[in-house]
């Protein structure tokens, strides 16, 4: 069997192994995954960087040819470690590619960075459960000199954090009209009382009266990056970009110039929604919205995703918070930047109450639907018994003579889905991303005439067009000047270009835009004119004079 066959033959018993499996794969299980993918003459694998946890930070390179002079695309999964979908998605991508679509590459560059938080994605597989996002850093994030001296306490000893109800008269939440499983909070100006104190699982250790303000865990990669840097918040860090793992990405990334566009996994999402223009933000000194022609972009591709993506998000209101990632590739790299959870709980309509006209007001009231409450309905349609812990009476030192109570929903289980249909979910992002792709631009010249002009004096004209339905540079690209502009060079000496210059710059070409071009030349033979730039491809013509 020749050695290509044999690689992509363990690559694919591989990924039916892991898929095969009932749960989200460990740190070491990635590694193993990411190790069979660099058999792939297509792929290299590097470690950027080890964390705190001793974790690597990986970074996929999938491309063929010229590799750093094609268009590419930057995929990133783990932004927050919560989020195990995140990380199987990118290393779907990877393992999808290399193994069904290794045409795309003839076109593009992929450099795919599966997890960019494993010390907190570690904590799913932990023996203490809980939505972790810092990494492994010691950090005082109460900055009262003690580290780490207030973290979660597993009260009920089930293995999870989760929540703490407290029955007080002074309490801001009340039961759910329809599930007493669940609680909302009061409405004070509809004259609603609430019944409960609610708080994560835990004793305040510190006796500050806070709960759980000084966790076992340190910065957290996705709020720590420059655009908006959310100084002095527990998780940031003292200053921006202060990890290991965010300097070596941010390193290796300002040397790519080739990428054209990020797809990042993360709670943030601008492609089920695409985001909004706001005329006096993004005319502000230091830019605070999309620009009004990047907003077309995002609605064109957000309209792709939807027509590729067949899940329809329910109550999205995550479009970029402080110190993400995903803003920043936009506002401080410049770049399309897209970003998706990848997968919602779907809404479901809350039943109509029963009862006739006669019957009391209060019992038609719609029943209030929050996040907590729909996915709990999703989960009971779907016969789903392991995603809740039944609240249970628990003696609290910090509420003696108070029935306090543990339970709630486990963490992980609304943002990620059951690991049996993450292969579907996978399947319809590569198709979105590799869809992207053919949307890129590219350069093209055409109407190329070449005219005698006697006495050894030739004219060349040609229109370079971009054939395709993204422009060159996103808007907020052009403007921060970061981006590399379209060049064209003319294989002449410059005492030879009689008209015309022997280089040109080009700011952007937008959407199926034509830009002329002539030169007049003086002696014979051949011309080769090369016009372009990493992150848009090239265009070369021969010309024989």
């Amino acid at each position: 069997m020749p050695i290509r066959l044999f690689l992509a033959f363990l690559v694919g018993i591989l990924f039916f192994q892991v898929n095969a499996q009932n749960n989200y794969p460990t740190n070491q299980q990635i590694n193993q995954r990411l190790q069979a993918l660099n058999s792939d003459r297509a792929a290299s694998l590097i470690s950027l960087v080890k964390t705190e946890g001793g974790q690597d930070i990986w970074a996929l390179r999938i491309g063929t040819g010229d590799f750093d002079n094609k268009p590419a695309i930057a995929v990133v999964g783990g932004a927050e470690g919560y989020h195990l979908l995140s990380v199987e998605l990118a290393i779907q991508f990877a393992e999808r590619l290399v193994k069904n679509y290794i045409e795309a590459l003839e076109t593009t560059t992929f450099y795919i960075f599966p997890n960019m938080s494993p010390d907190a994605y570690a904590q799913f597989h932990s023996n203490l459960k809980y939505e972790r996002r810092g990494n492994a850093t010691k950090v005082d994030h109460d900055r009262d000199g003690s580290v780490s001296e207030d973290p979660y306490e597993d009260l009920n000893n089930d293995g999870y954090i989760t929540q703490m109800r407290i029955e007080s008269p002074t309490g801001d939440y009340k039961l759910h009209q329809q599930d007493m499983r669940i609680l909302v909070k009061a409405d004070r100006s509809k004259g609603e009382a609430g019944n409960y104190l609610v708080y994560s699982e835990g004793i305040d250790n510190d006796k500050d009266g806070n709960f759980n303000e000084d966790l076992e865990e340190g910065i957290a990669f996705n709020k720590s990056l420059t655009y908006k840097y959310p100084i002095f918040e527990p998780l940031a860090g003292d200053f921006a970009v202060s990890q290991k793992e965010s300097r070596a990405l941010l390193d290796y990334l300002f040397d790519r110039w080739n990428i054209f566009a990020f797809v990042t996994f993360s709670p943030a999402n601008n492609l089920s929604e695409p985001l909004k223009y706001n005329a006096q933000e993004a005319k502000k000194r230091i830019v605070s919205s999309i620009q009004e022609k990047d907003v077309t972009i995002n609605k064109m591709v957000s309209d792709f995703y939807n027509e590729t993506v067949s899940q329809k998000a329910f109550q999205q209101d995550n479009q970029g918070t402080d110190g993400d990632f995903f803003q920043w590739a936009y506002f401080h790299f410049g770049r399309l930047s897209f970003s998706t959870p990848g997968w919602w709980v779907p809404e479901i309509k809350p039943e109509k109450p029963e009862g006739g006209d006669d019957e009391p007001e209060k019992s038609k009231e719609k029943p209030t639907v929050t996040k907590e409450s729909n996915f709990m309905a999703w989960a009971d349609r779907e016969g789903l018994t392991d995603v809740f812990v039944p609240w249970t009476q628990v003696n609290h030192p910090d509420f003696p003579n108070q029935r306090v109570e543990v339970g709630g929903i486990k963490p992980f289980v609304m943002q990620n889905p059951p690991f049996g249909m993450v292969d579907s979910i996978a399947l319809e992002h590569t198709k979105f991303i590799l869809g992207l792709a053919k949307m890129q631009s590219k350069l093209e010249f055409h109407n190329v005439k070449v005219e005698n002009l006697g006495s050894g004096l030739s004219r060349i004209t040609a229109d370079l067009f971009n054939n395709a339905p993204l422009p060159t540079h996103s808007e907020l690209g052009e403007k921060s000047r970061w981006l590399r502009k379209i060049r064209i060079d003319i294989t002449k000496d410059k005492k030879e270009v009689l008209a015309g210059n022997t280089i040109n710059l080009i700011d952007k070409m937008d959407a199926f835009e034509t830009k002329s071009m002539s030169w007049i030349i003086k002696g014979s033979g051949s011309v080769e004119i090369k016009a372009g730039a990493p992150h848009a491809g090239f265009a070369v013509l021969n010309v024989k004079l």
